[in-house]
């Protein structure tokens, strides 16, 4: 293969040494973020909600309005099931397939992979129970919150394949108002969507960093050259 074609030889100076910097460390420390909080809510008072959880799921009951609960349950059908966990994820991956670029597909698969994987495992090591008022049906296990890990996990993927000011602003806005409808729904407390937030953010940048030059090589790569749609625009354009 050729300089040229190589994503890893493609790649800013910067994206080759990302491996070996600040990425690892902050990643590393919001996974241990994640688990030292649910540690600490378990094993403090057995689960029991925290005192900022109980004032904010205060708030929350006391502001819950039908144009709120229409919001939160759209959601909660976006964060996960059928739309959440197959079609918003295959859909990603083919447009990065179409895109040409495959590293990109296969960071984000294994990123939304291992992401959901630790949630299973932190729910089932924990054990944190439920909100009672709750309305939603969800499976087991409080801690950490699933949807705003998926949140996460694809805001933070997205925003790093797609290095724009809009795409972080976006990103960050998905996730902030899936961490908000958790707690309006009931299905989790405060805590439980911080939890899910340093999950996702930390499993993403962890899986960036040993392959970041790939990816921003690729991106440079797909960058010259279009896809053969542009390239039949091109075609039409001066044809007319």
């Amino acid at each position: 293969m050729t300089s040229e074609r190589s994503p890893e030889t493609a790649a800013a100076p910067a994206a080759r040494r990302i491996a070996r910097r600040w990425p690892l460390v902050s990643a590393l420390a919001a996974l241990a973020l994640a688990f030292g909080l649910g540690a600490l809510i378990v094993y403090r008072d057995n689960g029991k909600p925290l005192r900022i959880d109980a004032a904010w799921m205060d708030e929350i009951i006391e502001h819950r309005a039908p144009v709120w609960e229409y919001l939160s349950l759209a959601m909660n059908f976006l964060g996960a099931g059928i739309a959440g966990v197959i079609v918003i994820p295959v859909l990603i991956l083919a447009a990065f397939l179409l895109l040409r670029r495959p590293w990109a597909a296969g960071y984000f698969l294994a990123a939304t992979i291992v992401s959901s994987a630790l949630v299973q495992v932190l729910k089932n090591l924990f054990g944190r129970a439920r909100p009672e008022d709750m309305l939603v049906t969800s499976d087991f296990g409080s801690f950490p919150s699933g949807h705003v890990a998926n949140a996460a996990t694809m805001a933070v993927c997205l925003a790093i394949l797609f290095p724009r000011v809009w795409a972080w602003l976006a990103g960050a806005f998905y996730t902030g108002v899936m961490m908000v409808s958790r707690t309006y729904l009931g299905a989790h407390w405060l805590t439980d969507t911080i939890g899910g937030l340093l999950l996702g953010v930390g499993v993403s940048v962890l899986l960036w960093a040993p392959v970041a030059a790939k990816l921003d090589g690729e991106r440079h790569l797909a960058a010259r050259h279009p896809s053969p749609r542009r390239i039949r625009r091109r075609i039409a354009g001066n044809d007319a």
